[in-house]
Protein backbone atom coordinates (compact mmCIF):
# COMPACT_ATOMS: atom_id res chain seq x y z
CA UNK A 1 0.00 0.00 0.00
CA UNK A 2 2.32 2.12 1.04
CA UNK A 3 5.06 1.72 -2.26
CA UNK A 4 1.89 2.45 -4.21
CA UNK A 5 1.23 5.66 -2.92
CA UNK A 6 4.66 6.57 -2.83
CA UNK A 7 4.37 6.12 -6.99
CA UNK A 8 1.55 7.89 -7.67
CA UNK A 9 3.36 11.02 -5.77
CA UNK A 10 6.71 10.06 -7.55
CA UNK A 11 4.67 10.28 -10.65
CA UNK A 12 3.51 13.63 -9.95
CA UNK A 13 6.67 15.22 -8.66
CA UNK A 14 7.89 13.79 -12.21
CA UNK A 15 10.66 12.04 -10.31
CA UNK A 16 12.64 9.25 -11.83
CA UNK A 17 12.10 5.81 -10.05
CA UNK A 18 14.53 2.84 -9.81
CA UNK A 19 12.31 0.10 -8.42
CA UNK A 20 14.09 -2.67 -6.83
CA UNK A 21 11.78 -5.58 -6.50
CA UNK A 22 11.84 -9.44 -7.08
CA UNK A 23 7.69 -8.95 -8.67
CA UNK A 24 7.86 -8.88 -12.13
CA UNK A 25 4.03 -8.22 -11.98
CA UNK A 26 4.34 -6.05 -8.97
CA UNK A 27 3.26 -2.08 -9.21
CA UNK A 28 6.81 -1.18 -8.82
CA UNK A 29 8.39 -3.26 -11.50
CA UNK A 30 5.90 -1.97 -13.71
CA UNK A 31 5.73 1.76 -12.67
CA UNK A 32 9.53 2.47 -12.12
CA UNK A 33 11.59 3.84 -15.13
CA UNK A 34 14.27 1.43 -14.20
CA UNK A 35 12.94 -2.07 -12.88
CA UNK A 36 15.77 -4.06 -11.54
CA UNK A 37 13.60 -7.35 -11.00
CA UNK A 38 15.94 -9.80 -8.92
CA UNK A 39 15.50 -13.48 -9.58
CA UNK A 40 14.34 -14.53 -6.17
CA UNK A 41 11.22 -16.45 -5.33
CA UNK A 42 8.65 -14.85 -2.68
CA UNK A 43 9.55 -15.93 0.96
CA UNK A 44 6.38 -17.62 2.28
CA UNK A 45 6.11 -15.31 5.15
CA UNK A 46 8.72 -13.50 6.46
CA UNK A 47 11.13 -11.62 4.04
CA UNK A 48 14.76 -13.58 4.78
CA UNK A 49 15.76 -14.33 1.13
CA UNK A 50 14.16 -10.97 -0.22
CA UNK A 51 16.09 -9.14 2.74
CA UNK A 52 19.22 -10.29 1.60
CA UNK A 53 19.27 -10.01 -2.24
CA UNK A 54 17.48 -6.62 -2.35
CA UNK A 55 19.53 -4.88 0.03
CA UNK A 56 22.82 -6.52 -2.35
CA UNK A 57 21.29 -4.86 -5.44
CA UNK A 58 20.92 -2.06 -3.87
CA UNK A 59 24.51 -2.12 -2.38
CA UNK A 60 25.62 -3.05 -5.87
CA UNK A 61 23.44 0.17 -8.05
CA UNK A 62 25.12 2.61 -5.11
CA UNK A 63 28.81 0.90 -5.50
CA UNK A 64 28.57 1.09 -9.53
CA UNK A 65 26.92 5.04 -9.39
CA UNK A 66 30.18 5.83 -7.41
CA UNK A 67 32.28 3.60 -9.16
CA UNK A 68 33.37 1.17 -6.56
CA UNK A 69 31.80 -2.04 -7.46
CA UNK A 70 33.85 -4.02 -9.67
CA UNK A 71 34.59 -7.78 -11.18
CA UNK A 72 37.50 -8.57 -8.61
CA UNK A 73 34.68 -7.31 -5.56
CA UNK A 74 32.30 -9.41 -7.17
CA UNK A 75 33.89 -12.31 -7.03
CA UNK A 76 35.51 -11.58 -3.48
CA UNK A 77 31.49 -11.42 -2.40
CA UNK A 78 30.34 -14.80 -4.24
CA UNK A 79 33.64 -16.77 -2.33
CA UNK A 80 32.42 -14.81 1.26
CA UNK A 81 28.58 -16.00 0.45
CA UNK A 82 29.63 -19.34 -0.63
CA UNK A 83 31.65 -19.57 2.70
CA UNK A 84 28.48 -18.85 4.61
CA UNK A 85 26.38 -21.08 2.74
CA UNK A 86 28.99 -24.07 4.21
CA UNK A 87 28.81 -22.90 7.78
CA UNK A 88 25.23 -22.76 8.47
CA UNK A 89 25.24 -26.60 9.44
CA UNK A 90 27.94 -25.43 12.42
CA UNK A 91 26.34 -22.17 13.28
CA UNK A 92 22.93 -24.49 13.47
CA UNK A 93 24.75 -26.95 16.07
CA UNK A 94 25.59 -23.85 18.18
CA UNK A 95 22.11 -22.82 18.41
CA UNK A 96 21.92 -26.21 19.31
CA UNK A 97 24.21 -26.42 22.32
CA UNK A 98 23.31 -22.73 23.17
CA UNK A 99 21.37 -21.81 26.35
CA UNK A 100 21.14 -18.03 24.78
CA UNK A 101 17.83 -18.39 23.17
CA UNK A 102 15.17 -18.42 25.98
CA UNK A 103 11.36 -18.66 25.03
CA UNK A 104 9.94 -15.58 26.69
CA UNK A 105 13.21 -13.64 27.27
CA UNK A 106 14.08 -9.79 26.92
CA UNK A 107 16.05 -9.24 23.52
CA UNK A 108 17.85 -6.24 22.34
CA UNK A 109 19.62 -5.97 19.10
CA UNK A 110 22.68 -3.98 18.69
CA UNK A 111 25.26 -2.82 15.83
CA UNK A 112 26.99 -0.64 13.99
CA UNK A 113 27.27 0.65 10.55
CA UNK A 114 25.97 -1.80 7.39
CA UNK A 115 24.88 -4.23 10.48
CA UNK A 116 22.56 -2.13 11.65
CA UNK A 117 20.01 -3.35 9.41
CA UNK A 118 20.54 -6.57 10.41
CA UNK A 119 20.06 -5.65 13.67
CA UNK A 120 16.55 -3.89 12.80
CA UNK A 121 15.79 -7.12 10.30
CA UNK A 122 16.70 -9.69 13.40
CA UNK A 123 13.86 -7.39 15.39
CA UNK A 124 11.38 -7.79 13.02
CA UNK A 125 12.07 -11.67 12.77
CA UNK A 126 11.33 -11.93 16.85
CA UNK A 127 8.41 -9.91 16.71
CA UNK A 128 7.10 -11.95 12.61
CA UNK A 129 8.33 -15.33 13.74
CA UNK A 130 9.53 -15.89 17.39
CA UNK A 131 6.06 -13.90 18.15
CA UNK A 132 7.70 -11.98 20.78
CA UNK A 133 8.89 -8.36 21.24
CA UNK A 134 12.59 -7.21 20.91
CA UNK A 135 14.29 -3.69 20.12
CA UNK A 136 16.87 -2.99 18.33
CA UNK A 137 19.06 0.24 18.02
CA UNK A 138 22.90 1.56 17.01
CA UNK A 139 25.25 0.15 19.66
CA UNK A 140 26.49 4.24 20.53
CA UNK A 141 22.67 5.20 21.14
CA UNK A 142 22.05 1.85 23.74
CA UNK A 143 24.83 3.32 25.53
CA UNK A 144 23.12 7.08 26.05
CA UNK A 145 20.19 5.73 28.56
CA UNK A 146 18.52 2.54 27.46
CA UNK A 147 21.25 0.36 29.37
CA UNK A 148 19.60 1.08 32.61
CA UNK A 149 17.32 -1.70 30.98
CA UNK A 150 20.54 -4.49 31.34
CA UNK A 151 19.69 -7.25 34.04
CA UNK A 152 19.81 -10.87 34.68
CA UNK A 153 18.95 -13.11 31.77
CA UNK A 154 18.17 -10.09 29.50
CA UNK A 155 19.64 -11.20 25.54
CA UNK A 156 21.24 -9.04 23.90
CA UNK A 157 22.18 -9.90 20.28
CA UNK A 158 25.13 -7.56 18.84
CA UNK A 159 26.50 -7.19 15.71
CA UNK A 160 30.89 -6.32 15.76
CA UNK A 161 31.81 -4.75 12.49
CA UNK A 162 34.93 -5.86 10.42
CA UNK A 163 36.83 -2.60 10.95
CA UNK A 164 35.54 0.33 13.47
CA UNK A 165 34.80 0.53 16.91
CA UNK A 166 35.85 -3.58 17.13
CA UNK A 167 37.03 -2.75 20.88
CA UNK A 168 34.92 -0.64 22.23
CA UNK A 169 31.95 -2.88 21.11
CA UNK A 170 33.86 -5.88 22.81
CA UNK A 171 34.15 -3.86 25.79
CA UNK A 172 30.64 -3.45 25.67
CA UNK A 173 29.48 -7.14 25.20
CA UNK A 174 32.29 -7.73 28.38
CA UNK A 175 30.55 -5.46 30.82
CA UNK A 176 26.99 -7.04 29.74
CA UNK A 177 27.65 -10.37 30.35
CA UNK A 178 29.64 -9.07 33.64
CA UNK A 179 26.05 -7.53 34.76
CA UNK A 180 24.50 -10.97 34.45
CA UNK A 181 23.12 -10.43 30.42
CA UNK A 182 23.42 -13.23 27.77
CA UNK A 183 25.28 -11.80 24.46
CA UNK A 184 25.32 -13.68 21.25
CA UNK A 185 28.17 -11.84 18.94
CA UNK A 186 28.14 -11.70 15.12
CA UNK A 187 31.50 -10.85 13.46
CA UNK A 188 34.97 -11.68 11.92
CA UNK A 189 37.73 -12.86 13.92
CA UNK A 190 36.02 -12.61 17.25
CA UNK A 191 37.47 -14.09 20.37
CA UNK A 192 35.92 -17.26 21.02
CA UNK A 193 34.82 -16.21 24.41
CA UNK A 194 33.80 -12.98 23.90
CA UNK A 195 30.22 -13.72 23.99
CA UNK A 196 27.62 -16.50 25.42
CA UNK A 197 27.36 -17.39 21.60
CA UNK A 198 29.68 -16.33 19.10
CA UNK A 199 29.17 -16.48 15.35
CA UNK A 200 32.08 -15.97 12.99
CA UNK A 201 31.42 -15.15 9.65
CA UNK A 202 33.65 -15.80 6.37
CA UNK A 203 36.06 -12.55 6.02
CA UNK A 204 34.46 -10.44 3.85
CA UNK A 205 34.60 -6.19 3.04
CA UNK A 206 33.49 -4.52 6.30
CA UNK A 207 30.84 -1.92 4.18
CA UNK A 208 29.59 -5.77 2.69
CA UNK A 209 29.24 -7.48 5.68
CA UNK A 210 25.56 -7.24 6.33
CA UNK A 211 25.13 -9.60 3.12
CA UNK A 212 26.36 -12.54 5.37
CA UNK A 213 26.03 -11.48 9.13
CA UNK A 214 22.49 -11.40 9.09
CA UNK A 215 22.61 -15.27 7.81
CA UNK A 216 22.82 -16.47 12.32
CA UNK A 217 20.01 -13.74 13.15
CA UNK A 218 18.07 -15.93 11.29
CA UNK A 219 18.64 -19.20 12.49
CA UNK A 220 18.44 -18.11 15.75
CA UNK A 221 14.98 -16.71 15.05
CA UNK A 222 14.03 -20.23 13.66
CA UNK A 223 15.56 -21.63 16.75
CA UNK A 224 13.51 -19.60 19.45
CA UNK A 225 10.09 -19.92 17.73
CA UNK A 226 10.51 -23.96 17.75
CA UNK A 227 11.50 -23.57 21.48
CA UNK A 228 8.97 -21.23 22.16
CA UNK A 229 6.23 -23.64 20.40
CA UNK A 230 5.28 -21.32 17.31
CA UNK A 231 4.93 -21.37 13.39
CA UNK A 232 7.86 -19.00 12.66
CA UNK A 233 6.46 -19.81 8.79
CA UNK A 234 2.86 -18.64 9.58
CA UNK A 235 1.23 -14.80 10.42
CA UNK A 236 -1.68 -14.94 13.05
CA UNK A 237 -2.18 -11.20 12.34
CA UNK A 238 -0.65 -9.67 9.32
CA UNK A 239 -1.98 -9.66 5.82
CA UNK A 240 0.22 -11.39 3.14
CA UNK A 241 -0.15 -8.46 0.90
CA UNK A 242 -1.34 -5.28 2.88
CA UNK A 243 -4.04 -2.90 0.58
CA UNK A 244 -5.24 -0.80 2.98
CA UNK A 245 -4.53 1.89 5.95
CA UNK A 246 -7.06 1.61 8.37
CA UNK A 247 -7.14 -1.14 11.15
CA UNK A 248 -4.72 -4.24 12.01
CA UNK A 249 -7.70 -6.91 11.36
CA UNK A 250 -9.14 -7.76 7.46
CA UNK A 251 -12.63 -6.47 8.06
CA UNK A 252 -14.00 -7.40 4.56
CA UNK A 253 -11.28 -9.76 3.60
CA UNK A 254 -11.29 -13.79 3.77
CA UNK A 255 -8.98 -15.09 6.41
CA UNK A 256 -7.68 -17.40 4.10
CA UNK A 257 -3.84 -16.28 3.19
CA UNK A 258 -2.40 -16.73 -0.51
Amino acid sequence: MEIVQLLAKARESGATVIGITNAADGALAREAQIPLVIPVAMDHAISVNTYTTLALTAGILAGSVVGSFDAALAASLSRSIAEAGRAIPGWQQQLENSAWPAPRSTSYFLARGSSLGSAQEARLMWEEGVKSPATAMGTASFRHGPQEIVAKDVRFGMWIDGAKMREQDLAVARDLRELGARVMLIGQRLPDDAGDLVFQIPAIASEWQFLIDIIPAQLAAERLARLSGVDPDTFRLCSFVVEEESGLLPKHASKEKP
